[in-house]
């Protein structure tokens, strides 16, 4: 256990962190820019056709999972990369389920939005 004293002046100095990650997450990552993009998209369409406040959070959870995934996904494929340079079949089977938690947050939120989004469209 760490013994040092709590202090929230160093809690929120640890904030640069995680803005740091989420910089170098949308400068460095393609599919980043993607889900950016495809995120704007959906809160721009939300904007626009008056959601509830219960279809907002319901867009705006689906955005949150798949960024979150996203990240994990990218975290996990760094860290493998540094753990085993060299193609390796068990490696290869950890960033495919990692690549899969994305593609289940992203089908994830397809349905959402197709339930939210397309009965006020049609």
């Amino acid at each position: 256990m760490n013994n040092t004293k709590f202090s929230i002046i160093d809690r929120i100095k640890s904030f640069k962190y995680a803005f740091s990650g989420l910089r170098l997450f949308f400068i460095t990552e393609h599919n980043a820019r993607i889900h950016l993009l495809a995120a704007g998209v959906a809160i721009g369409l939300s904007i626009y056709l008056h959601l509830s406040s219960t279809e907002w959070i319901a867009i705006l959870s689906v955005i949150s999972a798949v960024f979150v995934a996203e990240i994990i996904n990218s975290s996990i494929e760094k860290l493998a990369d540094v753990v085993s340079p060299e193609i390796h079949p068990k490696i290869k089977i950890v960033k495919d389920l990692a690549a899969a938690a994305v593609l289940v947050a992203a089908f994830l939120a397809l349905a959402v939005g197709g339930i939210v989004f397309l009965p006020k469209l049609f």
